[in-house]
């Protein structure tokens, strides 16, 4: 909610009692609160621009579809959207609760066989974005952290493995927001590379914190030998150390997806059950490679391993 507006004059009368029929010298020691009326003025476009923003992403959108000469009283946006979303049941899609990833995930370890679970985030999906179905100009415009995550666009080859890795992986991880920047890259990338999202594992990209949050991450850690790779390892390792778990590995640092084959060869000399990964990008093409090269489980742990190791969070 915006601030009301500052009336100077009014507020000099509440704070000394002034009547309002009373004239204030020119040299009164109260002065305007130019401050105050700076930020109204400066307000009043943002508010003015946010509604005309509101009505164009909403009722307008309404409007639009209305038959000639009819109104459609005392209904929301939020109320049309709604009766509209329970037409269209029969085109959504479930993803996987945490419960069937955790299920998943478990019996892949047990019994050996090979698993990856990866996540698409901005960064991947901007990669897979640039010179497809954006222009290398917009991606980035928009994704000016790219570097610090490990790419250097334009990158066609890791552009192919990201995609390889998607169509190969055991569970995506999907962002829920329908952000331009999340599912609005999501699926136009996905057909872009010829990947039916219906032939999908999906569930939720922020699935690594509910798994944790869930006390369900420690239970697949417990009795299995662990391997950590990402920058984060060492400080990881530690904690889960502290906590029982046998950390079987450590390959830290991961510098960016040119760093991915260094990193596969020396997976391949250690035996674990399981691989936590926290590499940016590089993490996505790396669990899919564990799993298809080696036979492992892979987990994409992100800023997770981030925030145990920094004390944000611990291991539940």
């Amino acid at each position: 909610m915006l601030p009301a507006p500052i009336d100077g004059k009014n507020e000099a009368v509440k704070d000394h009692r002034i009547s309002k029929s009373t004239k204030i010298p020119l040299r009164a020691s109260v002065l305007p609160d130019r401050v105050g009326i700076r930020q109204n003025i400066d307000a009043l476009p943002y508010e003015e621009g946010y509604r005309q923003g509101l009505y164009d992403g909403g009722e307008a959108k309404v409007e639009k579809w209305l038959p000639n000469q009819m109104v459609l009283p005392e209904l929301t946006v939020d109320d049309v959207i709604q009766a509209g979303i329970q037409s269209l049941t029969g085109s959504l899609i479930p993803i996987l609760t945490t419960v069937d990833v955790s299920q998943e995930l478990a019996e892949a370890i047990k019994n050996a066989r090979p698993f990856s679970l990866v996540r698409l985030g901005d960064g991947e999906l901007l990669t897979l974005a640039h010179d497809t179905v954006m222009s290398i100009e917009e991606v980035r415009r928009w994704g000016s952290f790219l570097p610090y995550a490990g790419v250097n666009l334009p990158d066609s080859r890791v552009r192919l493995e990201l995609a390889k890795a998607i169509s190969s992986a055991s569970i995506v991880g999907i962002p829920e927001s329908r952000h331009p920047s999340y599912q609005g890259l999501l699926f136009p990338v996905l057909r872009y590379f010829g990947i039916n999202y219906r032939s999908l594992k999906m569930t939720s990209s922020t699935v690594n914190y509910a798994l944790n949050e869930e006390g369900r991450l420690r239970q697949l850690l417990t009795g299995r030998r662990v391997l950590l790779i990402g920058n984060e390892a060492p400080g990881l390792a530690k904690h889960l150390r502290s906590l029982g778990i046998q950390v079987q590995g450590i390959i830290a640092p991961v510098l960016g997806v040119t760093d991915i084959q260094r990193v596969m060869n020396q997976i391949a000399h250690i035996e674990f059950d399981i691989a936590f990964v926290s590499a940016g990008i590089a993490a996505v093409i790396l669990c899919a490679r564990i799993a298809n090269e080696l036979g492992k489980a892979a987990l994409d742990m992100g800023h997770l391993a981030d925030k145990i190791t920094s004390g944000e969070l611990s291991l539940t």
